[in-house]
């Protein structure tokens, strides 16, 4: 979700390892300090941005997006998302701008780079909004890499984190360094969501108890006493992520100051807000910001399934977790569904979703997010305290969403308390409606996110692995994939009521890679073979821990080839997450070992050859699955983003495995050959997905007009079911689905997709459309046709 370090990197982030863990990054229970000074004599002058916002003229020619009637302030053609780190660095971002401009991308879309700690890998722990991060390249870094995005004509979409800043018992924030230095007196003091009435500031960052120090403003104490009694309040349970108070006008223009200069001076053209479930006033703060930016701006709000963004907001859309559930679960065969909850029953896997997620909800309330319960109930009048909070996580564990927005979002609100025992959410309840904009109403919409993001994201999802395609960000693993009439009326509405939201299938918080997703998916149409390979390897490799047995066997074969350190970290993060047997806090020492030594003994074993044979058998219709839910998604209503390096095929997992390296030089090289004409096998070099994603690109950036409107299209014939297609203005998107059953059935046979009138052109082979799919899919599973000859279906700049 929103990029919280920790052990594993970014996401919500883990609850860290203890004090003995050997290499913890900033995280959200940070090394022990044996003995903190008393913060006094820093030199360090403190960032102060008041004022800071100025105007100026942009460097370099004008936007594509002005050149073809968007302007700076419209949403891009298409976004693409590079993870800045102090190994690519704003230098590093620059030398691809020609690679990404030849792509067809209309954005860089940027992770935060602003001053963030010393070695960051994501940039979520900003210590310093005031200034660009020094380890990208500081502002002449910044600077450089705007002068090329524009000599390009890219504009560049900018993630920020209203939410949260970077904290610690040192001075790597000055600004709550002012802080401990002098409590309440500080000029920062409200910048911070501190309970000032509870005491000194508690800081968990101590290793022991015999380490714990008094201070005038301040308590070091012992780590483990973080998660039930911290007083002020944090990213999720990560607590050097200090919650920022962004509703006082004052802290927002401190906090966006520098930020918004660079959008009026015409350096950044649109905005990712991270995580605004968090702010005290999602709405005000979007709404602020959007007339204070006036730039696109789409937020990472999480939705359900059935929940639409609040109509309040200011914002173009989200950051497109709704439309990957939908585009992904089009390729899954619901007919599969019966077989994999079998399976899981065999194995004692949990196959009630609605139980897990309680579970692991109310888990939450009840550990590591016990200071806040605590918190929010001395707040609830006329109740006891143990009822009051009892009530509070019942009401949290209950929300059907994320949280409401009250008075918007009152039926999840009432639904929750209905849900809720205790006999103090009556009171809890009354207190609420009638102070909607109180503290109470406040902190618990606030919290309730929380509750939701680590109880069904970072746990149930690793317990439930019944089908872990279907186990994402903004996922529903209880709905067995998405039928083309469901999503055909969804991307409808997205057209008609947020046509410029994004739209994503991988993204540095995603569970698992979109070419993983699709690869899983063929495993649908496959339930009985791929059953008989899990007994077997099981009985030759079992996990003792049958979740966690059943999620890496489909992770093997969905990542398939993967070293044993790739997958060794995935599942020690997974067995961490999921809370069964270990703990990022609480360590079953041998059963991590167990774990650990597991995907050695696999890949070195005769069981490895079996894996490598069963994967040889579905890669082929993973690639078809691969390319239809990706010419879908870059030809559907939405701003499409492609994440780092998925324009070829991407097996990756959870973070930090989604964050390696990308070889742009060998991209470059497949590209020079896809514009010079050249049309690759659909094979192991992923050069088939890097021509799909080109031409789409292109023509979303080059010819705007055609991605307007939304109308499916209806083939006709016994394999019908096999295809899903839809009509934009002009433009045909075609994509093959369930190719195994496809395969199965002898291929299209004489399956028909009638066409609008016209002459219709196939972008991605230069060929007349047909509307036999026999014919128009012969050479791709998928087809990206415009109306017109030859001529007519190239970008008005060439390809």
């Amino acid at each position: 979700m929103t990029g919280a370090p920790g052990p594993a990197a970014i996401g919500h982030g883990p609850t860290p390892e203890p004090p003995s863990s050997p290499a913890e990054p900033h995280g959200s229970t940070p090394q022990p300090h044996g003995s903190t000074p008393e913060p006094h004599g820093s030199t360090r002058e403190l960032s102060d941005p008041a004022g800071k916002i100025e105007t100026g003229d942009p460097q370099g020619g004008p936007l594509r997006s002005e050149l073809v009637g968007g302007g700076v302030g419209g949403a891009p053609a298409s976004t693409y998302r590079i993870q800045f780190t102090p190994d690519f660095t704003f230098a590093h971002a620059e030398a691809v701008v020609d690679y990404l401009d030849a792509l067809g991308v209309g954005a860089l879309y940027a992770s935060p780079v602003l001053e963030a700690v010393p070695g960051s890998t994501h940039g979520y722990d900003v210590v310093d909004p005031t200034r660009a991060r020094e380890e990208l390249g500081g502002e002449s870094g910044r600077l450089a890499l705007h002068k090329a995005l524009k000599r390009a004509g890219l504009g560049l979409v900018l993630d920020i984190v209203p939410n949260h800043m970077a904290v610690g018992p040192d001075d790597v924030n000055q600004w709550w360094w002012d802080v401990l230095r002098n409590g309440r007196e500080s000029r920062y003091a409200g910048f911070f969501d501190i309970d000032w009435d509870s005491g000194p500031l508690l800081l968990p960052f101590a290793g022991d108890e015999a380490s714990e120090e008094e201070h005038e403003h301040y308590r070091l104490v012992f780590w483990r006493r973080g998660n039930t009694e911290l007083n002020y309040r944090r990213f999720f349970d990560i607590t050097t992520l200090a919650a920022v108070r962004v509703e006082d006008p004052a802290v927002f223009d401190a906090t966006h100051g520098e930020v918004l200069r660079w959008v009026a001076s015409g350096e950044v053209t649109g905005l990712r807000v991270d995580h605004p479930d968090g702010l005290a006033d999602p709405g005000g703060y979007v709404r602020r910001l959007k007339q204070r930016s006036g730039v696109w701006l789409v937020v990472e709000k999480i939705l359900g399934a059935d929940e639409r963004l609040p109509v309040s907001w200011s914002a173009e859309g989200t950051t497109g977790y709704d439309a990957l559930r939908e585009v992904c679960g089009l390729f899954v065969d619901p007919a599969g569904e019966a077989a994999f909850t079998a399976l899981a029953e065999e194995f004692a896997v949990p196959a009630d979703f609605a139980a897990v997620e309680h579970e692991c909800r109310d888990l939450v309330t009840r550990t590591i997010l016990r200071a806040e319960v605590r918190r929010i109930a001395a707040l609830v009048r006329d109740a006891d305290q143990a009822e009051a909070e009892r009530a509070v996580a019942e009401v949290m564990v209950h929300f059907p969403v994320y949280r409401s927005y009250l008075p918007e979002g009152l039926d999840a609100w009432e639904a929750a308390v209905t849900a809720a025992a205790s006999p103090a959410a009556a009171a809890l309840d009354r207190q609420v409606r009638a102070e909607p904009q109180g503290e109470l109403a406040t902190r618990i919409q606030q919290t309730s996110g929380m509750v939701v993001a680590k109880g069904t994201e970072d746990t149930a999802f690793y317990r439930y692995t019944r089908f872990v395609a279907l186990n994402e960000v903004g996922g529903a693993p209880d709905r067995f994939g998405v039928p083309p009439t469901e999503f055909h009326a969804r991307a409808a509405m997205r057209e008609a009521g947020s046509p410029a939201s994004m739209t994503a299938l991988s993204t540095h918080d995603t569970k698992r890679s979109e070419d993983v997703r699709a690869r899983l998916a063929v495993l649908a149409e496959l339930p009985g073979e791929f059953a008989e390979c899990v007994r077997r390897w099981t009985a030759a490799h079992p996990i003792d821990e049958p979740s966690l047995n059943m999620l890496a066997w489909q992770s093997l074969v969905g990542a398939w080839p993967i070293t044993a350190d790739r997958m060794r970290a995935y599942l020690d993060k997974a067995a961490k997450e999921s809370k069964v047997r270990t703990t990022w806090i609480d360590h079953d020492e041998e059963f991590e070992a167990a774990v650990a030594a597991w995907p050695e003994q696999v890949l070195a074993g005769p069981v490895a050859a079996e894996v490598a044979s069963f994967v040889d058998r579905i890669v082929a219709p993973g690639w078809s699955n691969a390319l239809g839910q990706k010419l879908v998604q870059l030809c559907a209503p939405g701003v499409p983003d492609v994440y780092q390096g998925t324009e070829l095929w991407d097996l990756s997992l959870v973070d930090p495995d989604n964050r390696r390296p990308v070889d742009y030089e060998v991209r470059r090289r497949l590209l020079e050959r896809v514009q010079d004409g050249w049309l690759p096998d659909v094979d192991d070099s992923g050069a088939a997905k890097l021509l799909v994603v080109q031409r789409a690109l292109r023509l979303r950036r080059e010819r705007p007009e055609l991605f307007r409107g939304y109308r499916p299209l209806e083939a006709s014939g016994r394999t019908a079911r096999h295809v899903v297609a839809f009509e934009r203005t002009g433009l045909v998107a075609v994509a093959t689905r369930l190719p195994v059953g496809l395969a199965n059935a002898g291929g299209w046979g004489d399956a028909v997709l009638p066409l609008p009138p016209g002459e219709w052109t196939d972008v991605l082979t230069s060929r007349p459309a047909s509307p036999l799919l026999a014919d128009l899919l012969d050479r791709y599973p998928v087809a990206l046709l415009v109306r017109g000859d030859r001529t007519s279906a190239e970008p008005t700049t060439g390809v």
